[in-house]
């Protein structure tokens, strides 16, 4: 008699509960992967679910696998950083029948010239029936970050809700152009600001988990050291660093104030934010 041996099954790719998703964005019927729906849903993410780095000041690097996402970022009062924004997003994407590719990218807002590495998460949407690919970007958190998807084209001014971007080409000689993704930031100086630079080369889920792991614990890492919490709406946008909390509003107008104390923080990232921040957490000024 031979004996047979069933090899156990692989295990199977978690799925995301794409009808809570779209509603957590307030966008429970848009199931179209089309152009404008790629940009209503990239508007109606940015626009509900807060940046905030709490669990880098809890000393651990957030999970990026989608369960742990969901339960975060759609099911609790929480929010997160560009990879857990970012992977989330790529996931209803795909969910929706776009094609996904994620990129990194180097900060340059505040950089002063210096050389970062590439740490920040983005993505590259490709459309049915659209020739050219979309960026698409969900967890930059910064006021010139994107607020819908745009296509990727150099030199082209894009007005993406109340912001305007645009994309320019910086030649590496011997190697692959850079696309630097630039913001018009408004106020007396107004200007074009970069805010930072990639290439197309692919990223996946192990250089995430290195980028993740890297962000969150390393000891100068501005997410270790102090909160960052942000939050964009159709009309101003939210910044708390710290206890500082500025607010700017559609025309570049600034208003700032010192928050008093961890009580006052706390009820303004519930208040302001809806975020209800975990125990345990130090929130360092």
């Amino acid at each position: 008699m031979t004996e047979t041996t069933t090899m156990p099954e692989a295990p199977s790719t978690p799925q995301l509960d794409l009808d809570a998703y779209l509603a957590r964005i307030g966008r429970p019927r848009e199931r179209d992967p089309s152009a404008a729906s790629l940009r209503a849903l990239a508007f109606a993410h940015v626009t509900s679910i807060p940046f905030e780095n709490l669990d880098p000041l809890r000393g651990s690097a957030p999970s990026l696998a989608l369960p742990d996402l969901e339960a975060k970022l759609v099911r609790a009062p929480r929010g997160g950083y560009c990879y857990e924004q970012n992977t989330l997003f790529a996931a209803a994407l795909r969910a929706l029948g776009f094609t996904v590719t994620g990129l990194a990218a180097r900060v340059r807002v505040g950089a002063r010239g210096a050389l970062r590495p590439r740490t920040h998460m983005l993505l590259l949407v490709e459309v049915p029936g659209e020739r050219e690919p979309y960026v698409a970007d969900v967890g930059f958190g910064s006021i010139g970050g994107l607020l819908e998807a745009v296509p990727l084209a150099a030199d082209t001014e894009f007005h993406d809700g109340i912001r305007r971007h645009r994309f320019v080409r910086e030649p590496r000689p011997g190697h692959e152009d850079l696309w630097v993704l630039q913001a018009f930031l408004d106020g007396a100086d107004g200007a074009w600001e970069d805010q930072y630079a990639f290439t197309l080369e692919p990223c996946e889920r192990p250089d995430y988990e290195i980028f993740n792991w890297y962000v969150a614990t390393h000891p100068r890492s501005p997410f270790r050291r102090t909160l960052h919490v942000q939050r964009t709406t159709a009309d101003r946008h939210l910044a708390l660093s710290g206890h500082t909390l500025t607010e700017t509003d559609r025309d570049g107008t600034r208003a700032q104030r010192e928050l008093a104390d961890e009580a006052e923080v706390l009820a303004v990232l519930a208040a302001e934010f809806g975020i209800e921040a975990p125990e345990g957490v130090q929130l360092p000024r």
